[in-house]
Formats: structure tokens, C-alpha cells, sequence
């Protein structure tokens, strides 16, 4: 199975799509895709379907949405003559799977062939899908943001700036952009949003450490404007507009910043802003390079 959620929604199994396009069987696979492997309880799958109101058949409508996404799983397992078992329930339309613990459940390596209730089991409290040991970008994004923070915490910062690169490119868009998010996903999308916010920010720290400043100016002018009260990107693009010799231009986003966080936030820019900017001010075009380090690029900390 190869999920994809940093972008649009994308589940495939044996490069086949199982990914639906109704609205609702979407989310159901959106919110298992994101917890592959893993148990998510019903409670959860109805929250994100119709919020704190569900309807009196909510469970039974989920479970139809279930069947939904099995039907598509059987259809692609199909697609490897290893996989061509009957995935159809029993006369009774009973799911047969609901009642199995996972102690008795094969694992797919051990099975000669997989059914759809095998991929999308059935468990006491709520469902799973299983990936099979397939590809995650959610999973390999967290591999990568975590050996580049492990870099930068060494002071490799060739090796943290390259790994934290290949963590953000797996990012095609804002997660899950084409799947409209009830209660649950929408606080997993600000969770993953957060984890990127936070990798960008320490792969540019790198970059920055790599006297890369003229580099980063075109993508650090889309940043700030993207990110109004964002303090850490703005000291950044402060920090690589003085070392390109365009004090003016750094010491300007610190004024539209600080406009900004009063205005909107009714705050004023933290010490650490305020001490870049002081240094800004009382140094020449090339003498920030050393105080820079101290002053500015330790505000991915703040």
C-alpha cells in the first residue's frame, strides 16, 4: 500500500486507487490512511463524519461507508493473481471479521493472500487499515525531520539542511487539500501544518549557517508575506537581507512585523526580535555574520 496524504488524499494498493470520490467515504479513508496501522476508534470516525449531532443511524451509515472502501480494496487486490479470494460478506450481510481479536489475525506476510477485511479490519472499538508494511509519506516525513534535527543538534548542518529538503519535498500542498475535514481531521491538518512550520524553519536556520542568505531571499519574501506574525521567519529574512546588504530592507520587515503583531495581536516583537533588530541597527553590512549567530539565528529557539 502506498499512502499519500501531504498533498492530495492518494491510498493505492498494488498501484491501484482505492481513494473514493464521495465526501464522506473519503474522510472515513482520509483519517485511517493518516492512523495506517493503527486502531481508530468509531467514536472518532463519527465525529469527523457529522460532528457532536450525529444522526440516530450514524453507525450503520458508517459501516456502509466501510463496505464502500472494502469493495474498492477487493478491486485492487484483484489486480495481483495472488489476491483473488471472495471478499464478499456472508448471507447474512454479517461482517465476519468484527468479532476476530487481533491475536488471531495473520500477518500478511504469513497469509498466501489477502482479502479486503484484511486490509480494512475490523476491530472491538473501531477499524484498521493495514499498509501491509507499504510507504508512508506521513511516516518517511518524520524519518527525515528527525535525522535533520538529530544533524543540527550535532552541528552538521550540510547534512541537516539536505535531509530537512528531502523531508519538505514530500509535501506536494497543504495535507489532505482536496478532502473537506470535519472536527478530526481539521486538528490533524494544523498538527501536520505545525510540523512542517517547524522543519522549514530549522532547514533555513541550516541554510543560513551555510552562508546561503542570497539563497533564501526570494523564498523568505513568499514566507513573511504568507506567515504575517510568523517572528522566527521574519528575523530569518531580516537576518538574510542585512548579510545581502540591504540593511534598510531588513530593518522595514521589522517595523511591518511589529505593525502587524500590534495591530492584530496586540503584542510587541519578542527580546530576541528586538535584539537582532538593535544589532541590525548598530552594525555594518558584513559585521553581522558573527553577532548573526547569536542574535538571529538562535530565534528558530524562541
Amino acid at each position: 500500500m502506498k499512502i499519500d496524504v501531504l498533498g492530495a488524499l492518494s491510498v493505492r494498493v498494488n498501484g491501484v486507487s482505492i481513494t473514493p470520490t464521495a465526501p464522506k467515504p473519503r474522510q472515513v479513508l482520509a483519517l485511517l490512511a493518516l492512523h495506517a496501522d493503527q486502531v481508530v476508534p468509531v467514536a472518532a470516525l463519527i465525529e469527523e463524519l457529522w460532528g457532536e449531532e450525529p444522526p440516530r443511524s450514524a453507525r450503520t451509515t458508517l459501516q456502509t461507508y466501510v463496505l464502500q472502501l472494502r469493495a474498492l480494496i477487493a478491486t485492487a487486490l484483484e489486480a495481483d493473481p495472488a489476491n483473488r479470494a471472495d471478499t464478499a460478506d456472508g448471507p447474512d450481510g454479517a461482517d465476519r471479521s468484527e468479532q476476530a481479536a487481533p491475536s488471531e489475525r495473520t500477518a500478511p506476510s504469513e497469509r498466501a493472500e489477502r482479502t479486503a477485511k484484511d486490509v480494512l479490519v475490523t476491530l472491538p472499538g473501531g477499524y484498521l487499515l493495514d499498509s501491509g508494511g507499504g510507504t508512508h509519506d506521513v511516516r518517511e516525513f518524520d524519518r527525515l525531520a528527525g535525522s535533520g534535527y538529530r544533524a543540527m543538534d550535532a552541528g552538521d548542518f550540510p547534512t541537516a539542511a539536505r535531509l530537512l529538503r528531502e523531508a519538505l519535498s514530500l509535501w506536494s500542498g497543504s495535507a489532505f487539500a482536496d478532502v473537506h475535514g470535519g472536527a478530526q481531521l481539521d486538528m490533524e491538518i494544523l498538527r501536520l501544518e505545525e510540523t512542517r512550520l517547524c522543519a522549514l524553519d530549522q532547514r533555513i536556520e541550516a541554510e543560513l549557517r551555510l552562508g546561503r542568505h542570497r539563497e533564501l531571499l526570494a523564498e523568505l519574501t513568499v514566507l513573511a508575506s504568507r506567515y504575517r506574525t510568523h517572528e522566527n521567519l521574519h528575523g530569518q529574512f531580516m537576518l538574510a537581507l542585512h548579510r545581502s546588504g540591504r540593511r534598510g530592507e531588513a530593518l522595514d520587515v521589522y517595523q511591518r512585523l511589529r505593525a502587524t503583531l500590534v495591530r492584530e495581536l496586540g503584542l510587541e516583537p519578542s527580546a530576541a526580535l528586538r535584539r537582532l533588530q538593535r544589532s541590525i541597527l548598530m552594525a555594518g553590512p558584513d559585521s553581522l555574520a558573527a553577532a548573526g549567530e547569536a542574535d538571529g539565528e538562535r530565534l528558530v529557539r524562541i
